[in-house]
């Protein structure tokens, strides 16, 4: 068992809380990215697990074994670092090689993991060469083989991939996530990158100002926020908010914007009537349409980003600015007058001063954890 449990973990420094009262189970196998921006406390959490801060109040539990006050050689985990740390005076395979000889393993099988991991990272025809005869990339994957060699029971991975360029961390991405998943070791990854998050994790754990916001799978954080905090970190571009109120039409709820109203016909939202709400929207899930019409908002176009499979557009409807995406052959001109018709099922509803999502008894809808 490999199974990773944080239990009211805390950690300041100073008069500055980094973790606060952090609650997080990760699953025996289970890949969960920790996901949020700079100083949100995803790398001083990562940290506390492998032993390199001590906490200030809770438990770490590895595999079930009580880890809090374990120095960090008997936690059974392997670290790779954002700056790789390869030592530039030994050679790949020495450096590959390390962490089993500071565990005292036999040549044969420090030769056998170490061809292993090379293997796995396709750097095998590299292992005679120092680190400066080689690529950054190349250096990243004798990171990744250094940790891998040691068949810990816990791989944490610390921004591994953001000192490579786009291209190669969008390649080095790829395989990483399918390594991992051939491996099957319990794995913890920190990341500001949304793209990575997305794309890599089982889970995703958004974090904001030391403590975890949502918790969930990568669609779920996408499409279903937990609040205004995670629709507006998460997601190129990040989610459209709008000052809304619920009114009513006869028996139709109408939704009333600053740029205009329309019906939506759902009773759940009528019951939202009478509260500060915030409609949460993605760009995609509004689309244009040349004239107006019943349900639609006007809107004008101040900016067009033609990005190849799809256009990003910037529109001002009443005191509000939207990003809509549109197909690339729809590419209206700057100025001109565009409706916007806002997909019913991709509306999420926000309390306005909470920010908290409202969640709605729709049964097509997935819950909103938290």
């Amino acid at each position: 068992m490999a199974d990773v449990r944080f239990h009211a973990i805390r950690k300041t420094f100073g008069k500055v809380t980094a973790v606060d009262d952090v609650d997080l189970e990760v699953a025996d196998g289970d890949f969960v990215v920790l996901l949020g921006p700079s100083g949100c406390g995803k790398t001083t959490l990562l940290r506390c697990l492998a032993g390199l801060e001590k906490v200030d109040g809770g438990r770490v539990l590895i595999g079930g074994r009580d880890a809090t006050n374990l120095p960090p050689r008997r936690r059974r985990i392997a670290m790779v670092f954002q700056s790789y740390a390869v030592f530039p005076h030994l050679k790949l395979f020495d450096n590959i090689a390390f962490g089993l000889r500071m565990q005292k393993e036999p040549k044969t099988v420090i030769r056998e993991r170490v061809d292993f991991a090379a293997k796995l990272l396709h750097i095998e025809d590299l292992l005679d060469r120092y680190p400066s005869q080689i690529s950054g990339g190349q250096r990243q994957r004798v990171a990744v083989a250094r940790a891998i060699a040691t068949k810990a029971d816990v791989l944490l991975m610390d921004e591994p991939l953001s000192n490579l360029d786009a291209l190669l961390r969008m390649e080095m991405r790829a395989e990483l996530k399918a390594l991992l998943r051939q491996l099957g070791t319990t794995t913890i990854y920190v990341t500001h990158d949304q793209v990575e998050a997305l794309s890599m994790g089982d889970r995703i754990a958004v974090m904001n100002a030391g403590r975890i916001v949502q918790l969930d799978s990568p669609l779920a954080v996408y499409d279903y926020p937990a609040d205004t905090f995670v629709g507006g970190f998460v997601g190129t571009p990040p989610m459209n908010f709008l000052a809304a109120d619920i009114s009513r039409n006869g028996a139709v709820p109408l939704v009333n914007l600053s740029g205009g109203s329309f019906p939506l016909d759902d009773p759940e939202v009528g019951r939202l009537a009478g509260r500060r709400l915030v409609l949460g929207i993605r760009a995609e899930a509004i689309v244009v349409e040349p004239a107006a019409g019943e349900g639609l908002i006007e809107a004008t176009v101040i900016v067009v980003e033609p990005l190849g499979s799809h256009n990003l557009l910037t529109v001002k409807t009443g005191d509000d600015l939207l990003k809509v995406s549109t197909p690339p052959h729809l590419f209206p001109e700057p100025d001109s007058l565009i409706w916007l018709r806002l997909e019913p099922g991709r509306i999420r509803w926000m309390d306005s001063e909470s920010g908290r999502a409202i969640p709605l008894a729709d049964p097509a809808a997935a819950p909103v954890p938290g």
